[in-house]
């Protein structure tokens, strides 16, 4: 069995990550955050890009299939379709706000 990083981890990896806390502090994307924070978020929407997802539905089955391996990829909280729509909703809503 394979006990190296798994290849989505990797690929983050080549991602300027040290600069994305920065931008959060900015533009304070994790305001009235409590666990699904904008990091997760973007690992998410990334790992969906990747693997051609084409639905929240589809999202959630394809990160519920990698449960145990989450962690390892960098995303820290529970998926599900309900927090999902509610985080791109909010954080859509937000950078509108910020904009204006």
């Amino acid at each position: 069995m394979y006990t190296g990083k798994l290849i989505f981890s990797q690929v983050m990896k080549h991602l300027p990550l040290h600069v994305f806390p920065q931008c959060i502090d900015h533009y304070h994307g994790n305001f009235k955050v409590k666990k699904f924070t904008c990091l997760d978020q973007y690992l998410c929407m990334a790992l969906a890009q990747l693997t051609y997802r084409e639905s929240q539905r589809d999202i959630e089955a394809c990160l519920h299939a990698q449960k145990n391996k989450l962690c390892h990829m960098g995303i820290r909280a529970s998926i599900s379709r309900n927090t999902l729509a509610n985080v791109n909703k909010t954080q859509a809503s937000f950078s509108h706000m910020r904009r204006c």
